[in-house]
C-alpha cells in the first residue's frame, strides 16, 4: 500500500468545498477534489482497521470526515479506539495523521471527543500527568485557547500539574509521532503504531482511575 493519496489532500487543509453543481467553471475541480479526498479518507480507513485487527478488544470509532461542517478541506484524518466498557465522555486512545505533504505522519495519543466531553472529561483526561513520561512522547497541551507541543519531561510534568490545578491550563494530552517515510510499508506502520499503542497504554489505563 502505498499513502500517496493522503499525502496528495494535505495540501488541501483549509480549501472551501463547493459542490460541483454549484461551483459554475471550478465544476471539474471540485469533482477532482472530492474523488482525491474520498480516496485519501479511503487509505485513512484502511490503516486504522489494519490497525483494529491487532489491538482487539479495542473497537475502531469511524474515521473522521474529510470535511467539517463548514465544508473545508479536513485532510488530518482521525479515529478513536475505545474498549467495550468505555463510555463515550472517556478518553480513549487514537491515531491521528500530522504534517504536510513533504513530512508526515500519523500520531498515537490519549485524548478524548470534545463534541461529547462531560463535566469530568477534563478530569480524567490530565491524569496522564500521574505516570511519569519516557521513551518519544510528548506533551500536547491547551492553555488560553492555544494549544501546542510540549518536551515529556518530568520539569514539564510537575510544571503542567501545578496549571492544571490552578486551572491555568485546560488540557493534556500525551501523544506519540510516527514519521511515514517514503519506503513505509502498512504492514510496518501498523508495527510502529502498535509500539506506541503499547506505550501510551498504562496512561490510557491511569485516565479510568
Amino acid at each position: 500500500m502505498s499513502f500517496d493519496k493522503l499525502k496528495e489532500y494535505l495540501p488541501y487543509r483549509g480549501e472551501k468545498y463547493i459542490k460541483p453543481e454549484k461551483a459554475g467553471n471550478y465544476r471539474q475541480y471540485m469533482m477532482d477534489l472530492r474523488d482525491l479526498a474520498r480516496q485519501a479518507r479511503d487509505e485513512f480507513s484502511l490503516i486504522s482497521k489494519s490497525f483494529e485487527d491487532r489491538v482487539k478488544p479495542f473497537k475502531a470509532e469511524r474515521v473522521s470526515q474529510w470535511m467539517n461542517q463548514s465544508q473545508l478541506c479536513r485532510p488530518h484524518f482521525w479515529c478513536y479506539f475505545r474498549l467495550p466498557s468505555d463510555d463515550l465522555d472517556d478518553s480513549a486512545l487514537a491515531i491521528r495523521l500530522y504534517g504536510e505533504s513533504d513530512n508526515f505522519g500519523i500520531s498515537v495519543e490519549v485524548s478524548f471527543v470534545e463534541r461529547r466531553r462531560s463535566e469530568n472529561s477534563l478530569e480524567k483526561q490530565n491524569k496522564v500527568l500521574n505516570l511519569l513520561p519516557f521513551g518519544a512522547m510528548y506533551y500536547f497541551v491547551q492553555k488560553n485557547g492555544i494549544s501546542f507541543k510540549m518536551d515529556a519531561t518530568e520539569e514539564n510534568r510537575k510544571s503542567l500539574l501545578k496549571q492544571v490545578k490552578s486551572g491555568e491550563v485546560r488540557k493534556v494530552l500525551v501523544k506519540q509521532d510516527i514519521p511515514i517515510e517514503t519506503d513505509h510499508s502498512l504492514e510496518r506502520l501498523i508495527d510502529d503504531l502498535l509500539k506506541s499503542f503499547d506505550e501510551l497504554l498504562p496512561f490510557y489505563k491511569e485516565t479510568k482511575k
